[in-house]
């Protein structure tokens, strides 16, 4: 939910000061003179806006999503009015902030009755833009991203503050358990066979059920199991609606015996992380027939406990970084780089193969790495000096540190690559996905998570080393991308996937799935378009590395850390 505080905006106005998104409605201001347009004291005024942009995925076109409310006179508004977006961490999602001046002035000094046509119309200012990706706010700190707002030549225009946070959805579990004493005895032969039934209450009075007890066999004071229920399920999130139960004796034929009910809330029941809570059973019935009626009995809660079920945001928002490696396939099978036959091959108007699925990749992770440095690496090729074959040879040439300055300068080293390493072979994985490994290992507390993108032509050649490194790094906070290109088959890439069966070597299973293989060719556009390309694959490749990161630090128990405070 990006909402938005523009600052320092450039002030159109010689008597007063910009007035975003507002009507102005103070009397006695002088007119003034702006684009032939004057506007007379007391009249509307003209007022700024910001406008939420979204560009259609794949293409150049841009939408209007939405307008925040109006606020008058200040150079710094805070808007309050947010943009409720879908957030997907697997597409780039271009937004567009364009703050403006508008409303109605009068077109002379009044030669025109106030309400006739022509006497007013509508103007508008520009006072700046910003492009933003939304994941770009999301994984900044604490969710706040500012950005200088440009688009007016010669002039500054001030900066616009976003802030984007998630929607609550109540996403936290309470497990609890109840017993019970002494409920109204119902079988002829037995005791009573007790179980509850939980009811949500509804904004039109109605209720709907929302929980059953097991049945417990004869007994007056039975003992129920511990049992979980999404807040939201018991309570639509609002702590203090009212929660129905009530208590039935089973009967084989489906006409259960009411012996009573009772109500509480949310809040209520939460209290009982303290304390018991014991709640009398009441038969409405039985309480109007007999004057010396008490109770049907009463059910004490137990235990109540609650956890939360953290999101992929949560931990982005709590310094999670994702560090992002690639890995590129330098063997002979991909062809010569000058020859147009090649994977490797780029043309003066289109980018290879390779090139697309790391930009693709590439520039969505990248929002969410503070320092957007990424290790690059080759394997497959005879490197200079001395022509040995290298199967993680740093792209950028330099051994200590292999890091690039972002996508486009892993690009370039990749590029550079191409014209001073021999094509070669064999195809080994394993090599990388150590070094990688080796990395993630020294830091396992949550605050660090490793993406690996490896692309590829072909076969492995070391399948039996690459499964046993990948079964060691399931253990890591790390996920395995294989992109792959060209017309091979890529059967052994399936495997390794592990959607179907859990990859295991040596008769140790991967503790999690922390691969994810796709083709290349299933996602190139008919038409040509490299963009939408680029999308298609990106949305694939990219949708399970929020569930491997959480599935990582769930089996870690790690919590998400709190953001610093404002």
């Amino acid at each position: 939910t990006p909402g938005s505080s523009p600052r320092n905006l450039l002030d159109m106005d010689t008597f007063s000061k910009s007035d975003p998104g507002g009507w102005w409605s103070r009397a006695g201001v002088m007119a003034r003179h702006r684009h032939g347009m004057a506007r007379q004291p007391g009249s509307a005024p003209l007022s700024a806006v910001v406008v939420l942009f979204v560009q259609v995925s794949g293409s150049s076109e841009w939408k209007e999503f939405g307008r925040t409310e109006v606020i008058d006179n200040t150079l710094n508004p805070d808007f309050v009015r947010k943009f409720v977006l879908d957030y997907y961490f697997e597409e780039k999602q271009n937004l567009r902030f364009d703050v403006k001046w508008w409303g109605w002035v009068v077109g002379d000094w009044g030669n025109h009755p106030p309400g006739s046509h022509n006497a007013l119309f509508g103007a508008q200012d520009f006072l700046g833009q910003a492009f933003v990706a939304l994941g770009e706010v999301i994984g900044s700190q604490r969710g706040r991203l500012e950005r200088p707002l440009t688009g007016v030549p010669g002039k500054r225009c001030g900066t616009i503050l976003l802030l984007a946070e998630e929607l609550s959805n109540c996403r936290d579990i309470v497990t609890m358990q109840l017993c019970a004493n002494k409920l109204d005895k119902k079988d002829f032969f037995g005791k009573s066979d007790p179980f509850l039934v939980f009811y949500r209450s509804n904004e039109d009075g109605t209720f709907t059920i929302c929980h059953k007890t097991e049945v417990v066999k004869n007994t007056l004071n039975p003992v129920w199991q511990p049992f979980t229920i999404p807040v939201r399920a018991l309570c639509n999130g609002d702590y203090d609606r009212t929660v129905k139960i009530d208590v039935y004796d089973w009967d084989r034929d489906g006409s259960h015996d009411f012996i009573g009910e009772f109500a509480t809330s949310y809040r209520e029941l939460s209290r009982a992380q303290s304390q018991f809570t014991v709640y009398e059973v009441l038969n409405p019935r039985k309480k109007c027939k007999k004057k010396k009626y008490v109770n049907s009995g009463t059910v004490t809660l137990l235990s109540f406990s609650v956890e939360s079920e953290f999101t992929f945001v949560d931990y982005i928002r709590g310094g999670t970084q994702l560090n992002f490696t690639v890995a590129i396939d330098f063997t002979a099978s991909n062809g010569l780089p000058s020859q147009p036959t090649s994977l490797h091959y780029a043309s003066p108007y289109q980018l290879s193969a390779y090139a697309l699925a790391l930009k693709a990749v590439g520039e969505i992770i990248q929002d969410y790495d503070s320092d957007k440095l990424f290790p690059a690496y080759g394997f497959g090729a005879k490197v200079p000096p001395d022509g040995k074959i290298s199967h993680q040879f740093p792209l950028n040439n330099n051994v200590e540190n292999p890091s690039c300055a972002g996508i486009e300068g892993v690009l370039e080293s990749y590029l550079q690559s191409l014209r001073t390493v021999q094509l070669y072979g064999p195809t080994n994985f394993a090599p990388v996905i150590n070094q990688v490994a080796g990395i993630a290992a020294q830091v396992t507390d949550g605050s660090q998570y490793h993406v690996l993108l490896i692309i590829t032509d072909g076969v492995i050649s070391d399948m039996l080393q690459t499964k046993e490194a990948i079964v060691t790094a399931s253990s890591l906070p790390m996920s395995i991308i294989i992109v792959g290109v060209g017309p091979a088959e890529f059967e052994a890439m399936e495997e390794l996937d592990g959607d179907e069966v859990r990859l295991s070597s040596r008769g140790r299973y991967a503790e999690r799935d922390i691969v994810q293989f796709v083709p290349f060719r299933d996602y190139v556009d008919d038409s040509g378009n490299q963009v939408l390309s680029m999308a298609r694959l990106a949305k694939d490749v990219l949708a399970e590395i929020p569930e491997q990161l959480l599935s990582y630090m769930k089996t870690r128990d790690i919590k998400p850390r709190r953001a610093d405070p404002e």
